[in-house]
């Protein structure tokens, strides 16, 4: 998952994600002891400044360059202290994080509503200067963010807009709170873990004969793959599907309704259509149809997944009647990789220690995109880098044909209490070319909660897990090599529904022989990863897929669903509901499950609303794109020189189609995402 960083196209969408409840600001309103208030006020001078420039004497630097360069300041000033809400151990410092996020939210609202400063870009505009480029790209995209901020409207309806908006992100920030502060644990007995290793045994807390499970990915994934009784997987599922608690459906009810208030004030029908105007889709419908064209052949392959699964369970139940639940899904999975395909998942782990995973993953992007990395982590703090934990590591990354420091990137790898509970990429600096030459490097942040070390083994991660870091890694790539000159164009600025290509097209490493031949191997003799355990996994690569893409696309669809309610007066949970089984508008062909609310969690409708279809779309480039990997070979260095030129170091200055067309030399096309879900393709 990616956090993006924040422009005033996103200040527009009010796409920002935090974590503390503060009170709603008037406009203009610095809060007095704000923990980034003297980054605001020099923000605030910097907005002034531009509004005092006489129209006679505007230029594209003095205006809008300058726009560009006071949000990029005013980052560089605040996002570390607002980072620091997902991933500090001090309570006092997350506080002051989470305030920050608030205060920074308010202000770059009402800095996008200032008539002044929309006054003084538009009379910039109005001259029709010759423009080129990315400075022509951010003028249109300037003067686009205006509109979609409102200033088209009249005074009394921009006013009432910034209320809502500022709402919606202060209610956005109380669900994100819940969802990460949620600190449910599962009392299981020893009887109920059967299944489970002794080292993971070893790693749960207890309390006098119940080990207390928690809902962490290295806790909860593990009792799915591989508890033996139902009982207690339907346990730790339905605890996982409760997070958030009835608290956060209400919350997330009340800001779907908000969201619809502020598309029908700027005159949208629709939340949809409003955040989808912005992205390579560019309305609901295309969504729509998207999913409508792929539904009927992917359901194909789901119903036979499924019934695949069922007759595991009753050979493995020795029940005849048994019926297959959510729940039931990874453990046969690892089942049936293990009895038709000889693939044991713990032991294909046992090839992945940590340290090896990391020296793999760093040399075999520094080979192909020509860079070295550097470990400053002893120095960080001398040159100005804070550490917020022992597991902290930071890096350098350098271009080995000019020898140029082109960034640096954090990783904090494994799980902890009140810890951000998933994986994801900061963009915490972005490239920045400033008008007196100046150039700021990008600093970014992979955020990971990978299996921790034991007393007896080295942190063994699963395949799955690997996949994860190379994915966030892509992102860190896109980060670190950009060479856009403005901050709104920087690395991962691109449209939503295409930031995730370059990063889900990494995943196809850690399916190679090739590659894994250079990493992966046993953490006890030092073995190479076998090539019939690899054949093994590729045999079984399509097992279950239709049903693991109709999950993707229930949380697609239900997040589209949820955005295209006029109103948005939503119920959440029976939304859900409807959305399981083989009838109706069925997207899964499990039964739905009662007293559950998988909503409450799902942290992307904060950040990416009407968006998560783009997990889905995306991949229809990233699979096509890595057709050309495919022809010229995995670690071709000439091949990820012309990505890294094409698509890491462009950023958002063009439209994703167009780098996709550029890159291909061609109109992309779905028969490569086909071939990946498994589907014939004629």
């Amino acid at each position: 998952m990616l956090h993006h960083h924040r422009s005033l196209a996103l200040v527009a969408t009010v796409a920002l994600t935090a974590t503390f409840s503060a009170p709603v600001l008037s406009a203009g309103e610095i809060p007095e002891g704000s923990p980034i208030a003297d980054a605001l006020h020099r923000a605030e001078a910097t907005a002034d400044r531009i509004v005092a420039v006489p129209d006679r004497q505007r230029t594209f630097d003095n205006t809008v360059g300058a726009l560009d360069d006071l949000i990029a300041q005013l980052e560089i000033d605040s996002n570390m202290t607002m980072f620091m809400t997902y991933v500090s151990t001090d309570a006092e410092e997350r506080a002051r994080g989470q305030q920050a996020e608030q205060d920074w939210t308010n202000w770059v609202i009402d800095l996008a509503k200032r008539e002044d400063l929309y006054r003084a870009v538009r009379s910039y505009a109005d001259t029709n200067p010759s423009l080129e480029g990315e400075q022509r790209r951010l003028l249109e995209h300037t003067l686009r963010d205006y509109r979609r901020a409102g200033m088209e409207l009249s005074s009394e309806r921009r006013d009432e807009l910034a209320r809502v908006q500022k709402e919606v992100a202060a209610l956005s920030i109380d669900f994100e709170k819940n969802i990460r502060e949620d600190e449910t644990r599962v009392p299981l007995t020893w009887d109920e873990i059967a299944g489970m290793t002794t080292d993971y045994v070893a790693g749960l807390k207890r309390t006098n004969d119940l080990y207390l499970v928690g809902l962490s990915y290295p806790e909860f994934l593990p009792i799915m793959d591989n508890a033996l009784f139902e009982t207690t997987r339907k346990k730790m599922w339905v605890a996982y599907k409760r997070r958030g608690g009835q608290r956060n459906v209400g919350v997330l009810e009340t800001i779907l309704k908000k969201r619809a208030e502020a598309a029908d004030l700027l005159g949208y029908d629709h939340p949809a259509d409003y955040e989808i105007e912005v992205r390579m889709a560019k309305k609901a419908d295309t969504v729509l149809d998207f999913y409508q064209r792929l539904r009927p052949l992917v359901r194909e392959k789901a119903r036979r997944d499924y019934e695949e699964f069922v007759a595991a369970k009753r050979a493995h139940t020795r029940d005849p009647n048994a019926e297959l639940y959510p729940w039931d899904f990874t453990f046969y999975l690892n089942k049936l990789k293990k009895d038709k395909y000889s693939v044991d998942m713990e032991v294909v782990r046992e090839y992945f220690p940590m340290e090896r995973v990391i020296d793999g993953l760093f040399s075999i992007t520094q080979s192909l995109y020509g860079l070295e990395y550097i470990d400053v982590t002893d120095r960080a703090e001398a040159d100005g880098y804070a550490l917020w934990h022992p597991d902290v590591k930071l890096y350098e990354v350098h271009d080995t044909g000019t020898n140029e420091l082109l960034g640096r990137f954090f990783i904090d790898l494994h799980p902890r209490e009140n810890k951000y509970g998933h994986a994801a990429q900061w963009g915490l600096a972005q490239h920045k070319v400033w008008s007196d030459g100046r150039v700021t490097k990008p600093l970014a942040a992979l955020v990971c909660n990978f299996t921790k070390p034991t007393a007896s083994k080295p942190s063994l991660l699963t395949h799955d897990e690997v996949e994860t870091f190379f994915h966030e890694f892509g992102h860190c790539l896109h980060t670190i090599l950009s060479e856009a000159r403005y901050w709104n164009f920087a690395g991962t600025s691109v449209e939503r529904d295409f930031v995730e290509a370059p990063s889900q097209m990494f995943e196809n490493w850690v399916w190679d022989a090739d590659v894994l031949r250079t990493f992966a191997r046993h953490y006890k003799t030092g073995e190479a990863f076998p090539r019939e355990l690899l054949d093994g996994m590729l045999a079984a690569r399509h097992l279950g897929s239709g049903m693991m893409a109709e999950r993707q696309f229930f949380y697609g669809l239900f997040d589209m669903k949820c955005h295209l309610v006029r109103d948005g007066a939503v119920d959440t949970t029976r939304l859900g509901h409807e959305m399981w089984g083989e009838r109706g508008d069925g997207v899964e062909l499990y039964p739905a499950i009662d007293d559950t609310f998988f909503q409450a969690a799902f942290g992307h409708l904060t950040g990416y609303q009407a968006g998560y279809y783009g997990y889905q779309w995306s991949l229809v480039f990233a699979c096509d794109m890595f057709q050309r990997f495919k022809e010229l070979g995995m670690l071709n260095p000439d091949a990820g020189m012309y990505y890294r030129r094409q698509i890491l170091a462009q950023g958002g200055t063009q439209d994703g189609l167009d780098l996709v067309r550029g890159y291909l030399g061609r109109e992309p096309d779905q028969t490569a995402y086909l071939k990946h879900l498994g589907l014939e393709v004629d």
